[in-house]
């Protein structure tokens, strides 16, 4: 897949798609359909498939503080994009030049003339350009005129509910992990690279490594039965507390995951941590020891739902 951050790197070769746009936050299984749909559809027609972005979203640049919590960071996004097999991925800035932007200069603009679009895949409540203007109906009178087709996303239900990212935040936020892997496809993950830590983990006897979440706010916290992937060839299973250490004094949000019998150097590398089920809320302790002695029963408790025996290796 190639990714291509801002129009301004839109080259000749680059004229010629069918796309979608939009957060695709999680790429959950509504997001995979439709982009299933687009590649079936671009394939039809010749063209690559691209899927195009805002970073930031639109409401993380005109309310950061209310904005939710992202599923996925770009990294992980452009990665389970490429796992789809697009073909292109399109990040445009969000700015106050992209604010202001008519609609119908962004149509014509970046559209028409920068990506000469055959065919484009947008939810029916999709709203562009400045104060919002552009819609639907304002793409779809586009394409009439300009030659492409405009379509709707269609809706993906389980359960008879639709499956959306606010559903699979809302389930994260109550610790089921089952919900969330359901309205995924795949175990809810996060991944980043190891950073050195305090290391009081190792001091307690459960030496973790760390990883910083690079969002400003995480849509999961708790401590949890993890496998971690990057480390083997196969997940290594493990114990993790994701949150701000209240008991040392942390503030900054923090992943830390131990993993069951493993005596290796993890600093630099990249890992992806997979949730695998809820143990318990984070919580401040009046010390250290009592601290330790719930870590015990946390490395216990996560050791059993992974199937390990009490104390036994990874592998």
């Amino acid at each position: 897949m190639e990714l291509i951050r801002g129009p301004h790197n839109l080259r000749t070769r680059h004229r010629g798609c069918a796309a979608t746009i939009g957060n695709f936050d999680g790429l959950h299984l509504g997001h995979q359909a439709v982009i299933r749909g687009l590649l079936e559809r671009a394939r039809g027609l010749d063209v690559p498939a691209l899927v195009m972005c805002f970073e930031p979203t639109p409401r993380e640049y005109f309310a950061p503080g209310q904005a939710p919590p992202r599923l996925t960071r770009f990294r992980e996004k452009a990665e389970l994009l490429a796992c789809l097999q697009v073909d292109r991925f399109l990040c445009i800035p969000f700015d106050a030049r992209m604010a202001d932007t008519p609609p119908e200069a962004f149509i014509e603009d970046l559209l028409v003339e920068k990506l000469d679009l055959r065919h484009l895949v947008v939810g029916d409540d999709f709203r562009f350009g400045r104060n919002r203007a552009g819609d639907f109906a304002l793409l779809a009178e586009a394409g009439v005129r300009r030659g492409f087709d405009v379509v709707s996303t269609p809706s993906f239900t389980m359960d008879g509910e639709r499956v959306s990212s606010t559903r699979i935040r809302a389930a994260l936020a109550a610790g089921d992990l089952v919900t969330a892997k359901r309205l995924l496809g795949r175990a809810y993950s996060m991944s980043g690279r190891v950073i050195e830590g305090q290391r009081l983990g190792r001091t307690l006897g459960y030496p973790t490594a760390n990883l910083r979440l690079g969002r400003r706010v995480s849509p999961l916290h708790g401590i949890f039965a993890i496998r971690v992937l990057g480390v083997d060839d196969a997940p290594w299973p493990g114990v993790a507390s994701l949150g701000t250490r209240p008991t040392v004094d942390g503030g900054e949000m923090l992943l830390e995951a131990h993993l069951f019998d493993y005596d290796g150097n993890l600093y630099g590398r990249h890992l992806r941590v997979e949730f695998v089920a809820r143990l318990r809320e984070e919580r401040r302790f009046d010390s250290l020891a009592a601290l330790t002695a719930q870590m015990h029963q946390d490395a216990a408790g996560a050791r059993e739902i992974l199937g390990l025996p009490a104390g036994s290796g990874a592998g």
